[in-house]
């Protein structure tokens, strides 16, 4: 009886935490949930139309690429259960492993084991999967520089500085040695706004930019960057020098967004993408797909979406409990708003084609698994708000 006593008594103050007022389970950020959802089924539907009439054509099965991703979505949402059920300020004491596991796969990327396609050497084959390490690598280095700034409040000096610096410049070197400046790009943006986010000065944050400015066309008037890359950089500035090639990207995705109008030409017409006038449209020119099939409007419920997402990124950042949560949520907003910015500017021509997937969006399983741990990490910052 005594036993049975002890035991129905820890039962009955489990279940007090477990519904307590405070317990995590009860902050599950539901808006976050359902607007990450909603965009994963617009990404489907998006897959699905983008890719059916050109594997058709080949005899293949027209739900090829969604079926896959439709795997990749139940990976990924195993990655988001795992994520939020880990106290994020544990991921502190154990960041060093992280980071050094994900220059190791980086490194292995560019081994013989790395797998090329299209001229780029970018992924790893584990049999059921091939994962793109660089797309963890953004993550990885939101966490560990989010441990970084988070070791004290207020002014950060230059030691710090140049630890960031170099911390962000090992994986982006690895990176685009793939090559892959698009997810280089993306580690210096989540780079710079970590660092604003924690409190350096504007002096040191105006140099940083100005260095990298610098950086960068240092490397073009040296050669480190290809002429393709080059190319494509340049190319959205005047896509008519070079039509059949460079620009013949941008020209077809402008074509194919105007053509949509204000509603769309339809879920199953619209001639680019039937007749698989864009290149790589279930990827990384899927918003075009979107915007020749619904329009205006479609796009414009997208846009929304991804701005509902960016709202709670930031609303979790700001009521974190501590600075860790705070810069891992800043982070996670910045590399969402980089890569959306990026990607859609590229189909409408005011950004250059850098092959930056749109989240949830965007066929791909890295991608699609690390957005989805990257939401888990948020809601396990928000859920953790008030232990």
């Amino acid at each position: 009886m005594a036993d049975q006593s002890i035991i129905n008594s820890r039962a009955g103050s489990f279940r007090v935490k477990m519904f307590s007022a405070k317990a995590p389970i009860r902050h599950l950020d539901l808006t976050l949930m359902v607007s990450v959802l909603l965009l994963t089924g617009a990404g489907n539907m998006a897959i699905k139309f983008a890719s059916a009439p050109l594997l058709e054509a080949r005899g293949a099965d027209p739900n090829y690429y969604l079926k896959r991703q439709l795997i990749y979505f139940s990976l990924a949402s195993i990655g988001f259960v795992m994520s939020l059920l880990v106290d994020y300020r544990q991921i502190k004491g154990v960041v060093p492993v992280i980071y050094g596991g994900g220059l190791l796969f980086l490194i292995l990327v560019l081994a013989p084991v790395g797998q090329r396609v299209a001229g780029a050497q970018r992924w790893v084959d584990l049999g059921v999967l091939q994962v793109q390490p660089s797309e963890l690598m953004k993550l990885i280095l939101i966490a560990a520089l989010a441990a970084l700034f988070s070791r004290r409040r207020g002014d950060h000096g230059p030691l710090q500085i140049f630890q960031a610096l170099l911390m962000f410049a090992i994986p982006a070197l690895l990176v685009y040695l793939q090559p892959d400046l698009g997810t280089a790009m993306v580690l210096g943006a989540v780079t710079f706004t970590i660092m604003l986010v924690a409190g350096i000065k504007i002096r040191w944050l105006i140099a940083v930019l100005a260095a990298g400015v610098l950086a960068m066309m240092l490397a073009i008037q040296v050669g480190v960057l290809k002429d393709y890359q080059v190319a494509r950089l340049t190319a959205f500035l005047d896509s008519e020098s070079d039509p059949q090639r460079t620009g013949y990207n941008l020209a077809q995705s402008k074509i194919a967004i105007g053509s949509g109008g204000f509603s769309g030409k339809g879920l199953m017409s619209g001639s680019q993408t039937n007749l698989a006038y864009v290149p790589e449209q279930h990827t990384d020119f899927v918003f075009t797909a979107v915007g020749e099939k619904k329009g205006f409007v479609g796009g414009a419920v997208l846009l929304g979406l991804f701005a509902l997402l960016l709202w709670r990124c930031l609303r979790i950042a700001l009521l974190s409990k501590d600075l860790f949560g705070t810069l891992l949520a800043g982070g996670v907003a910045a590399m969402f708003a980089f890569q959306v910015f990026v990607n859609i500017g590229m189909t409408i021509g005011i950004m250059p084609i850098t092959g930056i997937p749109l989240p949830f969006v965007s066929a791909g399983g890295s991608s699609l698994i690390t957005s989805y741990v990257a939401v888990g990490l948020l809601t396990s910052v928000h859920m953790r708000r008030f232990t």
